[in-house]
């Protein structure tokens, strides 16, 4: 009995011992293919996702990719459009951060800052309608806030799978609004968002806060220079457009857009003040011309090189008509009054309607930047709001109110549409840095106490991958 005992207990025990490697071994099998699988492989085989190239750059994989999206994201049966990618792959252990200018991507590896403080992998994303990445025929009714935060979400999805650590999102400028509106549609994907230099005009047709900030910037000299620079390109108005026509001749630039030459000149000038403090320091005042006495191709060098003639030829309309046209339907845009050209002005700051093909339907939606407010103000959860106290752009910020939780608006002292966390005061740069890497899942225990010594970027710096190529905006009206 005893033997017979002993030998049925060895033979449970031999079968569990098989039951348990074969499970392992199954385990293994299922497993292995996906953890040995190339990470190419595994992005290729998302359905819709398509290779455009791979670049190689030290320590990563980079990507340029194709994702087939649906044109409406309400209807999906009426077609799709392929909409430009890229990855800059790390390691699917790390975090990722979701990152979007706004605009076109860049092709080229770059890093934003949050992936750099992350040490993440990082999705980089084309908005809908910039070309390449735009429907076959366009129908402009699909550009607006939700179908691109739908876009995001969509990608999300699907390379959740292969990214399945934290994510956040990220963006500067229309990029943070972005980042910003997918937030406000999708609250349950990200699990941070980083919104730099975000503006947030709530009521379109009130923009005194710009009036007032262009009271205040800087010093008084340095508006002064700027404003009689602006009175003088337009008491010059004859011989500057002259040099104009000649300018437009040899590159090629027409104002059909627009309706002429001289509107053109007119909205490169207004831009004159605006553009400084978006792009420059107030260091900078220094090298701005002394109205009186510049010569003409001092006040046309100095107004190109700072708001650019080429803005507001067709040549220059074009690659941005998808934002001129969201401006006039959905996010508004800044007017400011500039009372020292009062009786050299022929237009005034002009609508977004005039730098839109008249081909392209437009109509404001009242309400539709009101509402985002109001969610930011009353849901904000893990959100960080960064501005340069010199930006223009910052004059109408998003605000917290008493309903958010874990959430931020600090502001970069002098710094201008290029702030950062870098450029923020110690204490806020180390608290928004600890922040950062808890809504990311990699914060060092000390810092999850604030504690400044811990909350520092965990990837080492690189000149090339940390570029900053600070996206040339149009100046948008109202």
């Amino acid at each position: 009995m005893r033997k017979t005992l002993g030998w049925l207990l060895s033979l449970v025990v031999l079968i569990g011992a098989m039951g348990t490697a074969g499970a392992t071994a199954q385990a293994a099998t299922a497993a292995g293919p996906t953890a040995a699988t190339d990470i190419k492989d595994r992005i290729l085989g998302i359905p819709g996702m398509s290779l455009i190239e791979e670049k190689p750059y030290p320590g990563y994989r980079f990507f340029v990719l194709n994702y087939e999206q649906p044109v409406d994201h309400r209807q999906p049966f009426k077609g799709t459009f392929k909409q430009r990618l890229t990855l800059l792959h790390k390691d699917v252990s790390r975090p990722t951060v979701f990152f979007t200018s706004g605009y076109n991507v860049n092709t080229s590896p770059r890093r934003s800052e949050p992936t750099t403080i992350v040490d993440g992998n990082q999705i980089s994303l084309e908005y809908r309608f910039f070309t390449p990445s735009r429907p076959d025929p366009a129908n402009w009714a699909t550009l607006d806030i939700w179908q691109a935060a739908s876009d995001q979400h969509r990608l999300f999805t699907a390379l959740k799978k292969v990214y399945p650590k934290n994510w956040l999102a990220t963006g500067g400028s229309k990029g943070g609004m972005t980042a910003t509106y997918y937030e406000r549609y999708y609250p349950r994907d990200m699990d941070g968002v980083v919104a730099y230099v975000a503006p947030n005009d709530v009521v379109n047709n009130e923009d005194s806060a710009y009036d007032r900030f262009f009271t205040k910037v800087g010093t008084k000299e340095c508006r002064d220079k700027l404003n009689n620079v602006q009175r003088e390109a337009l008491i010059r108005r004859a011989p500057l457009e002259a040099t104009y026509t000649a300018a437009a001749a040899e590159n090629g630039w027409t104002f059909t857009t627009i309706g002429s030459l001289d509107r053109a000149f007119e909205a490169v000038v207004l831009d004159y003040a605006w553009a400084f403090w978006q792009y420059s320091l107030l260091s900078d005042c220094a090298s701005v011309p002394v109205a009186a006495t510049a010569s003409d191709q001092e006040i046309w060098d100095t107004v190109d090189a700072i708001s650019g003639f080429s803005a507001y030829a067709d040549q220059g309309l074009e690659t941005y008509t998808p934002y001129y046209y969201q401006a006039g339907t959905q996010l508004g845009s800044p007017d400011i009054k500039q009372p020292h050209l009062k009786g050299l002005s022929r237009y005034g700051y002009q609508p977004p309607r005039d730098f839109v093909p008249r081909s392209i339907p437009m109509t404001f939606q009242p309400g539709v930047m009101a509402d985002v407010d109001q969610w930011v103000r009353t849901h904000a959860n893990q959100m960080l709001f960064v501005y340069g106290q010199n930006d223009p752009w910052g004059a109408e910020p998003f605000r917290l109110g008493y309903g958010v939780r874990d959430s931020y608006v600090m502001i970069a002292p002098g710094a201008n549409h290029g702030a950062s966390v870098a450029k923020l005061q110690e204490g806020e740069r180390d608290l928004a840095t600890a922040r950062i890497l808890q809504w990311a899942g990699v914060a060092p225990a000390a810092a999850l106490f604030g504690a400044a010594p811990a909350a520092r970027p965990l990837a080492a710096p690189d000149a090339v991958l940390d570029r900053n190529d600070l996206e040339r905006e149009p100046q948008l009206r109202p």
